[in-house]
Parts: C-alpha cells; sequence; structure tokens
C-alpha cells in the first residue's frame, strides 16, 4: 500500500510555498480593491475597436481629474446584430467620494481627444458610496464566519465517533488554505477584489468541504472494519480509496470551468475572466487540501493524542 501520509510534510511544503508566494504578492504588488470593496465609479465607455492603450487612458484620467483609474478592455455582444461585437473601455476610478457629473464629462472629454470615441457612443456608469462598499466587505466576512462555524458543528455533531471538533476544525483550516490560494492568484495577477471573488470563494468552499465529507465518512467506516489498525493505517487507506473518486470528480468540474475561462479569454469578456480563473485555482487547491491538508493534520491530531494517553496511563 502506498503511504501517502508519510509524504505529508512534502504536502505541507508546497502549502509554506503558497503562503510564501501569498506573502511576497502583497509586498510587490499589495492588494487591488474594485469600487464594491472601496467606492467610487465605474465608467464603460463604447470604442470602435479593442486596440487602444489602457495605460495611456490611465494617465488621461490622471491628468483629467486627479484621480487614479484602472483601465481594462471588455467586450460584448450586439443585440441588433448576433455576429457583431461591441468593444468597451472599462474605467474603475476608487476614490473616496464618487465623481461628480463634471469629472465624467472632464474624463469623457479628455479621452475623445485622444481616442477616436463617437459622440453618440453609449456610456455606461455605475457608482457606488464609500459606506456601501464598507457593508459589503463586512458582509462577505461574516459570510465567510458564519459558513466556517457552521462547517465546524456540522462535522463535530456528523463524526463524533471520530472525534468530530477536531475533524471540524482541521476541514476549515483545509477551507482557509483553498481561500489563501485564490487570494494569491488574485494579489499575484492585480485581480480586483469584487463580488466575483466572494461569490468564488464561498463556491470553492462548498466544493471543497464536500470532498473532505467524503473522506471523513471513509474514515469512520474503516473504523468498524478495522477496529485494531493505528490512526495512519486508517487515514492512508481512507485516503486512498477516495483518491480517483475525488481526482475524477474535480477533472470534470473542471472541464466546465475551464470552458467558460477559454471562452472568456476569446470574447474578452472580463467579469466571467475574474470569477473562472481564481475558480480553477481553488478547484484544484480544494482537492489536494482535502487530501493532503485536512487528513493529515487530522491523523497527526489524533496520533498525539493516543500517545499523550498512552504516556499518561504509564505513568498512572
Amino acid at each position: 500500500m502506498v503511504d501517502l501520509m508519510g509524504k505529508s510534510k512534502y504536502c505541507f511544503m508546497m502549502s509554506a510555498f503558497i503562503l510564501i508566494a501569498c506573502a511576497v504578492g502583497l509586498i510587490v504588488n499589495g492588494v487591488v480593491l474594485d469600487i464594491q470593496f472601496q467606492g467610487g465609479t465605474i465608467m464603460q465607455i463604447e470604442m470602435p475597436d479593442e486596440d487602444f492603450d489602457t495605460e495611456l487612458a490611465a494617465d488621461i484620467v490622471k491628468s483629467a481629474i486627479g484621480k487614479t483609474a484602472t483601465v481594462n478592455r471588455s467586450s460584448t455582444f450586439n443585440a441588433e446584430d448576433e455576429d457583431d461585437r461591441i468593444y468597451l473601455m472599462v474605467l474603475n476610478i476608487a476614490s473616496d467620494e464618487t465623481l461628480t457629473d463634471d469629472e465624467r464629462m472632464a474624463v469623457m472629454d479628455a479621452l475623445r481627444k485622444e481616442f477616436n470615441i463617437a459622440e453618440n457612443a453609449n456610456t455606461y456608469v455605475n457608482s457606488v458610496e464609500p459606506f456601501i462598499s464598507e457593508q459589503f466587505r463586512m458582509n462577505a466576512v461574516k459570510a465567510i464566519a458564519i459558513s466556517s462555524v457552521l462547517i465546524v458543528l456540522y462535522v463535530w455533531l456528523r463524526f463524533k465517533s471520530m472525534h468530530g471538533l477536531s475533524a471540524g476544525v482541521f476541514a476549515v483550516l483545509a477551507l482557509l488554505h483553498d481561500v489563501v490560494a485564490m487570494f494569491t492568484v488574485y494579489v499575484i495577477f492585480r485581480i480586483p477584489l469584487n463580488e466575483s471573488f466572494v461569490a468564488a470563494m464561498l463556491t470553492i468552499i462548498g466544493y471543497s468541504i464536500n470532498d473532505t465529507i467524503v473522506i471523513y465518512d471513509r474514515i469512520r467506516e474503516n473504523m468498524k472494519l478495522m477496529p485494531k489498525a493505528t490512526y495512519r493505517e486508517l487515514v492512508n487507506k481512507s485516503v486512498l480509496q477516495s483518491l480517483t473518486r475525488s481526482i475524477n470528480t474535480s477533472i470534470t468540474t473542471l472541464i466546465a470551468v475551464l470552458t467558460l475561462l477559454v471562452f472568456s479569454v476569446i470574447y474578452n469578456i472580463q467579469s466571467i475572466r475574474e470569477f473562472t480563473m481564481p475558480l480553477v485555482v481553488g478547484i484544484i487547491s480544494g482537492v489536494y487540501s482535502t487530501l493532503f491538508i485536512a487528513s493529515p493534520l487530522y491523523m497527526m491530531w489524533q496520533e498525539r493524542k493516543f500517545r499523550k494517553n498512552a504516556a499518561k496511563r504509564a505513568a498512572g
């Protein structure tokens, strides 16, 4: 039998590498917040084509109103002609106050001088007040905290026979590992944190805990079938029995998500790309953390408790 648990230290080294990459990304790039998390204004301006300089556009906005803008390209389908696409310049202007009408007009006038923007070009403006973005951030944190507590309680109650509290805690630690892996992608690629991040994060939390529950179920069953086995033997066999199922399930999910990602890259649909790229990382990390983070940590904790109790009995 392959001793996967004996190689757990290499898995922990991989997790440490992810943490280091996240820390380096934070130091070098910092965290980019979208207006949903920071407050400000989003302007989407119809462009004649997709060939425009985003850095130049950001400099023009800075000169016009003195505020920093993150500029991206995007596109959408033309409702009147399905073979036609509408190209957009997306300005994310995060600030303590939303743009005034005069500031928006100043931005449009400055951009028209440099880019061939039609006078009747369609524009879309969305503003978020800072106090609303603060509420959004707090609600996102609450959602993560509440889901984590409920997961611990659920696992604790369902797996009492295998010390459910510790199993629940390590399951949540594995979920936090997945969140950090996804957050690292956002930091390294400077993807703005927005509602897509919250949606992707909660999706991965639900997906990953499902895999963990399957392995915990297998451990509980093997406890009855192998009453004399050590915790290492129980966990190792349970992981091996669940390995093929976890990988196959993840591959089928990845096929669907990768299809969306490729579609969004080909047609330059920013919102889908920002959601699916971290989701791909989260799915891979979810399988990895279930098999090689939650399970080994649970095994090591139970082995430690067993040695501690054995030492007490020997001393008594």
